[in-house]
């Protein structure tokens, strides 16, 4: 007999009526445990470390360690053993506050030979209240200290007068371009319908900030060229999927956040179509959830789950079942979404971590193939999820 089914038979043996307080408190202590052993069923939970403010995103190095984000402001370098390391400098100035400051990091595919680094940012305007988000490149010095070289290679523009909505997850293609998601500002949200600015925007460049031929606007009129695809509200997780793809999610209004599969030139409807409301109720411009030229998402959630961070699981390390499948962080109700995938449509969800009710800001496999978490607080912690 397993351990679930033994529990569940002293359960059924002691909730029996008449047995009085003693008993029936004994029963709820056995529900507790019941409960506890099927949420932690085949998952270890390990704390590789602690003490990281407000951590957003995390990229592995060679040897084990990790380059992690701190939102107000600082990049950390974490040992392979969790000791981490004091604020890494040479970054650009910051504009941390509200949604805003240092947020995704990302190591590039031969950091091992260049030790070349992209992170993304909320960059302000010197002396003024207006920010955008940015992405720059930079080398980690040898010692890990410091940042060298350090380059802005992407300004979203124009600048606005928000601290929300900033997008800012940065993911390398198969080609070598890099792919960055950006926010609609929160205040600017009709700007996503347009191709003259870069906010609700995903953009495309090169790893030296150049502008790929290939991209879909490369010579329209009125048109950046940066631009891949648009019509989006604040993409907070994106990852290249088994097939090379780029898959990204966003947050949506009230309800409505979105999983998509951005491609070149498409239109994702934002604020026209969405399966959210207004804040408070109500609908948004006029409440449809369909028009034609505008993409459907692949999978929404209502109500929101408030998604960040993005990554598919392509390691046999949690078994068969798991392989495959799409893994996101909720803020709002403090889990790790596993997205079981079938036929490319969304077939099942699952529940991890959410006995801890932390909120999940990242989530990464590893060179390891085991996946790391990021857990937003004050006392942030990079998680490793360990198969029992």
């Amino acid at each position: 007999m397993n351990q679930v089914s033994a529990l569940s038979e002293l359960v059924a043996a002691i909730s029996i009526p008449g047995r009085g307080r003693a008993w029936g408190a004994a029963a709820s202590i056995v529900v507790l445990l019941l409960s506890s052993t099927v949420v932690a069923a085949g998952l270890q939970v390990q704390t590789v470390s602690t003490g990281l403010e407000k951590p957003w995103g995390v990229t592995f190095l060679p040897g084990g360690r990790f380059l992690v984000t701190e939102r107000p402001g600082r990049l950390r370098l974490v040992e392979a053993d969790g000791r981490l390391g004091a604020p890494i400098t040479g970054l650009p100035s910051i504009a941390a506050g509200g949604q805003g400051g240092l947020l995704d990091v990302l190591a590039d595919t031969d950091f091992a030979g260049n030790r070349t680094v992209y992170f993304c940012f909320s960059e302000p305007v010197a002396g003024g209240s207006a920010n955008s988000t940015a992405l720059a490149r930079a080398r980690l010095s040898a010692d890990g200290r410091r940042l060298e070289e350090m380059k802005v290679i992407f300004s979203q523009r124009p600048k606005v007068a928000s601290s929300a909505h900033f997008g800012c997850r940065v993911v390398e293609a198969k080609d070598g371009t890099l792919f960055l998601t950006l926010g609609d500002r929160f205040s600017r949200k009709e700007d996503a319908q347009k191709l003259d600015n870069h906010l609700g925007k995903i953009v495309r460049i090169g790893k030296d900030g150049t502008v790929p031929r290939d991209n879909p606007f490369v010579g329209r009129p009125g048109a950046l060229p940066e631009i891949w695809s648009y019509g989006h509200r604040n993409g907070q997780g994106a990852t290249l999927g088994p097939d090379g793809r780029l898959w990204m999610h966003e947050h949506g209004p009230q309800g409505g956040d979105e999983i998509n599969l951005p491609q070149a030139g498409r239109n994702y409807g934002w604020p026209v179509i969405t399966y959210g409301e207004n804040y408070g109720g109500g609908p948004i411009g006029d409440g449809i959830t369909a028009r034609d030229g505008m993409e459907q998402p692949l999978h929404y959630w209502v109500p929101s789950i408030a998604p960040s961070g993005m990554a598919f699981l392509t390691s046999d390390r949690y078994g068969s079942a798991w392989k495959g499948n799409l893994f996101v962080g909720s803020l709002k109700f403090g889990y790790l979404d596993r997205v079981v995938l079938r036929g490319g449509k969304v077939v099942e969800e699952h529940k991890l971590l959410d006995d801890r009710r932390a909120r999940i800001r990242d989530v990464k496999q590893g060179p390891d193939g085991l996946l790391y978490v990021l857990t937003d607080e004050s006392d942030g912690k990079l998680l490793r999820l360990q198969p029992q």
